[in-house]
């Protein structure tokens, strides 16, 4: 029997989970090829024949996905699995209208069908953006699982963009793992906050394999969204994660809008900063489409190891890399710090970025006078700490969920921002757990 032919659009996350769940070892299909896109570096290497079974003994190659409809056209390719997110409905039917004129049949895999059954609870944190708030829930989670007596392990989505091999399955427990498994800035920002407040965590590229080595130190798995994709495991509790700064992304971004539907929890986060027209807007767009679900409001307030080094000061700004690149947001923590203490002024980086930050700049021009904080290997490491020294600024301020200091050597003052989050209404979160323990059936 003719076999059905597939490329998977992705960015070495969701693609991945895709094929291992729904393809390997499926003898009705085969993959052709994957395409990548968002992360800098990922094209050009394969996925590996180690991880990609018995059907592919050369493993599959990974092409830019500008190669996409030459490749549908140049294997004959009768279906295009798109598998990434944190993109608008508008981009997604985009891509389908070029797949489809191409030849091809365009599909999005449903949640169900690539979902994990695990043998513990699994609680999964998710988003409806990038730059939401995830991390701080999901800290927040662990927390008050670990006060509740939980052995608790938090899985995080994938990054893996190094040798896929050796990432197969990683676990993190001491920041000398960080070194251990080469983690990129990006990685470093989700899974050093988890270490420091003494939770386990697991990444990696087999979601099967790691799942069945966390269950073996866990009375409850966490699952920590990446970008506002939906969980890998199947959860017994969905916390979903609003943006009331981003207004009306509930309901057209792919796939954060599934999220908000699949949610038993939704948390409207950054109240402290928001108006209550946004914030009512997005809890009426919450309604309209998942009614049932329980709707928090919560703060993530920020805080500073020394405000007097921003008040009055001309600061550098350093964001999140992916909240303000294909996450778009207009500004994060170290702008707000900038705001709440005082800056004289933002200054604009532009005229001194390098290398990988200038090509950062040209590709996302909405960034504006902010520098994210990109860290996608040493190199890109290395032009982000030239770019933050060769800056005209008294301060800088990072935004980072890491400390950048640890890893770069910044040539002026710098003060580091934190935010942790703050439901401000009952029930709370910790109420809210402690009741899911007490009904839990298994």
């Amino acid at each position: 029997m003719k076999r059905i032919k597939v490329i998977i659009m992705g960015a070495a996350g969701r693609d991945f989970h895709n094929f291992n769940t729904v393809y390997r070892d499926n003898e009705l299909y085969e993959v052709v090829a994957y395409t990548a896109t968002q992360i800098p570096n990922i094209e050009g290497r394969k996925y590996p024949a180690e991880l990609a079974g018995k059907l592919y003994p050369n493993g599959i190659p990974i092409f830019p996905e500008s190669d996409l409809i030459s490749l549908i056209k140049k294997h004959d390719i009768d279906e295009v699995i798109f598998a990434y997110s944190d993109v608008s409905h508008n981009y997604v039917m985009s891509k389908a209208s070029q797949v489809m004129a191409a030849g091809a049949d365009f599909k999005l895999l449903g949640a169900h069908p690539t979902m994990l059954k695990s043998k513990v609870p699994v609680i999964a944190v998710v988003a409806v953006r990038t730059g939401s708030g995830k991390s701080q829930t999901s800290r927040k989670v662990c927390k008050l699982l670990r006060d509740m007596g939980k052995r608790v392990v938090a899985i995080r989505h994938p990054m893996p963009y190094g040798d896929l091999v050796k990432q197969k399955v990683q676990r993190y427990q001491t920041l000398e793992d960080l070194i251990k498994f080469e983690c990129t800035v990006e990685e470093m920002e989700e899974y050093e906050p988890h270490i420091v407040n003494g939770t386990i965590i697991y990444a990696g590229v087999d979601y099967e394999a790691i799942l069945r080595q966390a269950e073996q130190e866990a009375d409850v798995i966490v699952w920590d969204g990446g970008n506002n994709d939906m969980s890998f495991y199947k959860p017994d509790m969905t916390i979903t994660v609003a943006d009331p700064h981003r207004p009306g992304h509930e309901t057209s971004y792919y796939p954060g809008a599934a999220n908000i539907s699949l949610a038993d929890i939704i948390i409207i986060n950054k109240v402290e900063s928001a108006t209550r027209e946004n914030i009512d807007k997005v809890r009426s767009n919450i309604r309209s489409i998942n009614p049932n679900a329980l709707v928090i409001e919560a703060a993530s307030p920020i805080s500073v190891d020394d405000e007097n080094l921003i008040r009055g000061k001309r600061v550098l700004v350093v964001e999140d890399g992916p909240t303000l690149t294909h996450g778009e947001m207009a500004y994060g923590a170290g702008v707000i710090a900038a705001q709440k203490f005082g800056a004289k002024q933002v200054i604009d980086p532009r005229p001194w970025v390098v290398n990988s930050i200038a090509e950062t700049f040209a590709k996302y021009p909405k960034i504006g006078i902010l520098l994210p904080a990109m860290g996608y290997g040493g190199k890109q490491i290395k032009d982000l700490e030239t770019t933050i020294n060769k800056v005209d600024c008294d301060t800088v301020i990072i935004g980072t969920p890491i400390d950048l200091r640890r890893i770069i050597k910044i040539n002026k003052p710098s003060v580091r921002v934190r935010y942790e989050l703050d439901e401000i209404a009952k029930p709370d979160l910790s109420e809210l757990l402690s009741n899911f323990f007490k009904n839990y059936k298994g």
